[in-house]
């Protein structure tokens, strides 16, 4: 199985220990008489299971990626740092307030919108450059 198929797999366990949880809250407590669809307590076991894969396929999965760690981290840092960039305030010039009786006020700005772009679409092919790093990595290591 390769890192890829893994992190497929594990999205699968997720969603079905979800499923478990899901279907437990919501079938343990009936109306007298009607009959139970579900099992909570098999519910309850099937989900532990799943749970107990779901552990060992993410230690399998993070052994197989100590190579690359230093690129996982880099490319969620980076990310952080776009968000954070996007985040900055660019208003420059005369900007008034619709909800204020003045005149407005002038801003000026130290880094522009465009120079800010410019920033976020570098960091932007550096994530991608990265990311098809670990997608190769993904597809071609087993574990």
């Amino acid at each position: 199985m390769t890192v890829k198929q893994a992190l497929k797999a594990k999205n699968k366990l997720v969603v079905s220990i979800m499923e478990c949880y899901s279907l437990a809250k919501e079938y343990n407590s009936i109306e007298e008489g009607n009959p139970r669809r579900y099992s909570v307590i098999g519910l309850l076991n099937e989900a532990n299971e799943l749970t107990r894969e779901l552990v060992e396929l993410k230690a399998k999965i993070h052994r197989a990626n100590a190579p690359v760690f230093d690129k996982i981290f880099l490319m969620a840092e980076l990310k952080g740092r776009v968000k954070f960039l996007k985040s900055i305030p660019v208003d420059e010039g005369k900007v008034s307030d619709r909800y204020s009786l003045s005149s407005g006020s002038v801003k000026e700005v130290e880094l522009n919108v465009a120079e800010r772009n410019a920033m976020i679409k570098g960091l932007e092919t550096e994530i991608e450059e990265l990311q098809e790093q670990l997608d190769l990595h993904n597809a071609t290591t087993t574990i």
